[in-house]
């Protein structure tokens, strides 16, 4: 659980947690998470401890290797005492290293993600010092930061991802929750931007190092999901495969971004989907999502089973709130913890726009969202219960003060906060919604 699979020479890096007690499978809490390897041929339990930390129970502990296998890198992260940051520690398997070296030693709120290597140097994407994300080449013989190389510095638009193949380093940003695509010499030259197919979501852009062409996938509201192929010679797309969706017409299809203004002032957009020819008379169905934690954007893209809504009128719309990752790290920490009420205000006025501009009215508006986003529903249902008539909270987090008891729930605390600590303890009250249910 919460684990990759990292090959090195005839076996796999994997990660797992001890097996919970019979009766306990769903409520006992998660720990002691460790790293073995596995040697193919052999059974698991001959499997080998490569890294475990008793004292530290919480963490998380995972292990990935470049593809030339040269280096494996031990990454740790330790949300239950809310820092969202990770530390890395290396292993230059080519020179025989038996122990792992600290890269970037201590967990705080910066994060750090190793790209590749480039020869005995990795490239990496970190938001230290950079909210929005940078790519910085560093020797592992002297990884502090006064040492580092920029790449690809800071830029007013979020890095989405960062990957290499073919000798290439592929760089995508968000702009307005949309995606645009670039790509670079490894030295952080720009040399293409790629031409993607409309105003929507890509992803992909990886390969091997000796690759002359990658993947990337292509989807938004009235696009299904489409695989493209992109020639690195020759800086060209083309479709590689498509999915058929019957009776489906785009043309048939109007989306829309908005932005409104939240309680406080803020800026948020929204994308608004529904067939053309809408009446606005304030009468539509009309289907509200949202999210809004954990720095996770919530990115246009198609769904079949949307789409039996919307050929019958529905308006579907999703709000890009902040506690996301839409606008880079400041906007997800302005919903976190004591500010996680911005989440709210900012459903809440998304609801308020969609009836103001005649979309619909509280009589036809629904809203919808899990986990994370059923917590949100629970909320804003106990905070405006006359602003929608149908909620619909999937798999909600409720109970705001006993979360992190169970489960993996402590892993949310980075995000929420604890009520173990006395300030916190009253944002949580003044929202859980179990504890705010009105007669």
């Amino acid at each position: 659980k919460v684990s990759g699979v990292a090959w090195h020479g005839d076996g796999f890096f994997y990660s797992r947690y001890p097996a919970p007690a019979k009766g306990e499978e769903l409520s006992s809490k998660n720990e002691n998470h460790t790293v073995y390897y596995h040697k193919l041929g052999t059974p698991q339990s001959a499997d080998t401890v490569v890294y475990q930390d008793a004292a530290n129970p919480q963490r998380f502990h995972g292990v990935r290797t470049t593809e030339d296998e040269r280096f494996a890198l031990l990454t740790i992260s330790d949300r239950g005492k809310g820092k969202n940051g990770n530390a890395i520690f290396y292993r230059d398997l080519k020179a025989g290293d038996a122990t792992f070296k600290p890269l970037f030693p201590e967990i705080t709120d910066d994060e750090y993600d190793v790209i590749d290597n480039v020869g005995d140097k990795l490239l990496v994407s970190t938001n230290k010092g950079a909210p929005n994300r940078r790519v910085v080449l560093v020797d592992p013989a002297n990884p502090a930061e006064r040492a580092w190389k920029t790449i690809l510095a800071e830029r007013p638009e979020p890095l989405q991802s960062a990957r290499t193949a073919g000798g290439k380093l592929f760089a995508t940003y968000l702009k307005d929750v949309t995606t645009r695509a670039h790509v670079h010499a490894l030295d952080g030259t720009l040399e293409h931007t790629i031409a993607l197919p409309g105003v929507g979501s890509a992803n992909g852009f990886g390969g091997n190092a000796d690759d002359t062409f990658v993947f990337y996938t292509y989807t938004s509201f009235d696009a299904p999901q489409t695989i493209y192929r992109y020639d690195i010679a020759t800086r060209q797309s083309t479709v590689f495969r498509e999915p058929a969706v019957p009776g489906f017409r785009a043309a048939d299809y109007q989306t829309r971004q908005v932005f409104y203004t939240s309680k406080d002032g803020t800026r948020v957009p929204m994308f608004v989907v529904h067939k053309k020819g809408l009446t606005l008379d304030g009468t539509n169905p009309t289907l509200l999502y949202g999210y809004g934690g954990f720095n996770i954007t919530q990115s246009p893209g198609f769904s079949s089973l949307r789409l039996a809504l919307l050929e019958q009128g529905v308006v579907y719309a999703v709000a890009n709130l902040r506690g996301g990752g839409e606008y880079g790290e400041k906007w997800h920490e302005a919903g976190t913890k004591l500010k996680k009420q911005n989440v709210f205000d900012d459903f809440i006025a998304a609801g308020e726009w969609l009836i103001a501009n005649k979309y619909t009215s509280p009589a036809k508006l629904a809203v919808q969202g899990g986990s994370n986003g059923g917590l949100l529903v629970g909320a804003v249902i106990n905070q405006r219960p006359e602003l929608f008539r149908v909620a619909i909270p999937q798999v909600g987090v409720m109970d705001m003060l006993r979360f992190h008891k169970f489960t993996i729930g402590w892993n949310w605390i980075a995000d929420y906060g604890s009520s173990d600590n006395a300030e916190e303890f009253k944002a949580l009250y003044a929202y859980s919604p179990l504890h705010n249910i009105k007669a």
